[in-house]
């Protein structure tokens, strides 16, 4: 995929997640399938997009940056991306009505993860995962609101808030790779 149509895919994702927000409150209740099926779509393309990111930084970082952290108290470099990971394998499915994709005592260990391999490894596993439970997620079961961090949520404000997320810890990311003078690929 080229930049232009991940530019593109992403941009559509944000489009379509911008209209289903600026709906009112109350037609926000029920999105139809062919709504949700459009979300979905927007929202899988735009996990994609930020999956090359997180595995152009993990790739980008050096073995030896992957302890690093701005000051202490703050993830490292390795927490930060096996954060992503951890999401891809249980939060983001979860957040939908899809299954984990790792048992919550080997989820509990991805943070430790340290060595670039496993690291990446884990990302390529995490993304996939996350993208296969959603692609199975019957449409018809995201039409209405459902339960997400204690509240009722529609699925275009489940997919704004986990995408949101997963920008932030990007952008985190991406402020740890210029603070250690390192050139996110994709800019340069």
């Amino acid at each position: 995929m080229n930049l232009s149509i991940r530019r593109l895919a992403a941009i559509s994702a944000l489009v379509t997640i911008a209209l289903a927000v600026a709906v009112p409150a109350r037609a926000q209740d029920v999105m139809t399938k062919e709504s949700v099926a459009e979300l979905k779509a927007s929202f899988i393309a735009d996990l994609n997009v930020m999956k090359d990111k997180y595995i152009g930084l993990a790739q980008a970082f050096p073995q030896d940056k992957y302890a690093w952290r701005p000051m202490e108290g703050v993830r490292s470099v390795s927490e930060v991306l096996m954060l992503a990971a951890a999401e891809g394998y249980g939060f983001i499915p979860g957040g939908f009505g899809g299954k984990p994709g790792l048992a919550p005592a080997d989820m509990k260990q991805l943070s430790a993860t340290t060595d670039k391999a496993q690291v990446i490894e884990h990302l390529n596993k995490a993304f996939a995962h996350v993208t296969s439970q959603l692609e199975a997620i019957d449409n018809a079961t995201l039409t209405g609101k459902r339960t997400f961090l204690g509240q009722q949520r529609s699925a275009a404000n489940i997919a704004l808030t986990i995408g949101g997320d997963l920008h932030e810890h990007l952008g985190q990311l991406i402020a740890y790779a210029r603070m250690n003078h390192i050139v996110p690929p994709w800019s340069k």
